[in-house]
């Protein structure tokens, strides 16, 4: 765009009406960039995968930064009788170095205290840090103490979006960081001199890095670094691994999933536009107001398609299609119209095509489901009632769908 419009005139004009979505068509998945078509899964894989994940790293999300040259691990605290005594409750320091500098993250861990064997891991990015994700009053407190992130008094209160105690009783292990601590969620040179790019580029410019790098992509980077360094954990299976994020972080839990085939369920909840949505729908958030309000989510170049939401090139059917034939969750809510709801189910119908390459259905049904039914697949869906947030009922269902496929082992 020639002129960048306020946030204010942008939301003026957002519809939430479905009758005024305009008429449009799906890309095609499975028609590769020379025009020949995707003949079975191994064309998909070797062929026509690899263009859609380009694809998003050019235009969309960017490259994964440069490793630094160690990441080492120390365990700061461990406590055998966290959560009512459920749980054994770690706090993890990771330490990234390069070139004599250095940045580190605290991972907050939870593993079921009667672990017999090696358990499956759920692993998430949260937005307040790990005391405000944990319902204990002795969590380190974490997060960047930037502008808009007070991490004072901020104990618990979002401890609804991290139910340890319920996904321990699953017999899941729990894992969590705080973004803020890997790309601080603001745009502007600031943020990234202190996020991992810094780290690893500190002589290029932020306009160079930002050209070929994004917070998304920091963060989803982040996800596997976490399971790397779970690999240390006895009592953690990484072979069973669901990566999970709500809202932005739903966006960043897709692209995780997308370049770590190492995750073997993938969580997108409330994740609109830029996750699990459609764009061509032209209804709710849309592709100007994110490059207008979160420019540093995306790389410099998807700025290009602000405008141009009924019109672009690629929708996030092929997002989610990077996903297959692993497990795929999608969660909405009846009252977040902003995050287009039937969007990010339709965008799940329409990625099913590439799970049937692989002999798999995907999406098992193709009508909108009525609220509070769970349907459960190869990729799961379900429309909770209320508002956009992350709570209880969500985290059931997809760990529901997750023991599905790891109790298989």
């Amino acid at each position: 765009m020639n002129k960048r419009r306020s946030v204010e005139e942008i939301v003026a004009e957002i519809n939430y009406d479905e009758s005024k979505i305009p008429e449009y068509s799906i890309p095609p998945l499975l028609v590769k960039n020379d025009g020949s078509a995707v003949e079975n899964s191994w064309d998909w894989m070797n062929f026509r995968r690899a263009e859609i994940l380009n694809f998003y790293r050019e235009e969309v999300f960017g490259d994964a930064p440069l490793l630094p040259e160690q990441m080492s691990r120390e365990v700061l605290t461990v406590r055998h009788d966290a959560l009512g005594g459920k749980a054994i409750r770690k706090e993890i320091r990771l330490t990234f170095t390069h070139q004599g500098h250095s940045r580190s993250w605290t991972m907050l861990l939870y593993i079921p205290v009667n672990a017999s064997g090696k358990v499956p891991v759920v692993l998430g990015l949260n937005f307040k840090g790990n005391h405000a994700s944990a319902g204990e009053d002795d969590v380190l407190i974490t997060g960047l103490d930037l502008a808009g992130n007070p991490v004072s008094d901020e104990r618990g209160c979002q401890s609804h979006r991290w139910p340890f105690e319920a996904i321990i009783d699953r017999g899941f292990a729990a894992a969590t960081v705080c973004y803020h601590d890997i790309y601080p969620d603001f745009s502007g040179e600031d943020a990234l001199r202190k996020s991992i790019y810094g780290l690893v580029y500190p002589q290029m410019s932020a306009a160079d890095i930002h050209r070929k790098h994004s917070a998304i992509g920091a963060w989803a980077w982040g996800l596997s670094r976490m399971l790397d360094a779970l690999g240390s954990e006895e009592h953690i299976d990484t072979d069973r691994a669901m990566v999970t994020g709500h809202s932005r972080l739903g966006k960043t839990a897709l692209w995780a999933g997308a370049v770590d085939l190492r995750f073997k369920v993938v969580v997108s909840n409330d994740s609109g536009h830029g996750g699990a949505a459609l764009f061509r729908r032209c209804i709710g958030e849309n592709a100007e107001v994110l490059v207008t309000v979160f420019p540093h989510w995306f790389v410099s170049g998807f700025d290009k398609y602000a405008g141009k939401d009924a019109d672009l090139p690629f929708d996030q059917h092929f997002l989610l299609s990077l996903i297959a034939p692993r497990t795929l969750c999608i969660g909405s809510a009846t009252k977040d119209l902003w995050a287009d709801p039937k969007g990010e189910f339709l965008a799940g119908v329409h990625a099913s095509e590439v799970y049937w390459l692989f002999g798999v259905r995907g999406m098992p049904v193709s009508e909108h489901p009525a609220p509070d039914v769970n349907v459960t697949g190869e990729i799961s869906y379900h429309l909770r009632t209320g508002e956009h947030e992350i709570l209880l009922q969500d985290w059931e269902h997809y760990l529901d769908a997750a023991g599905k496929i790891f109790d298989r082992k």
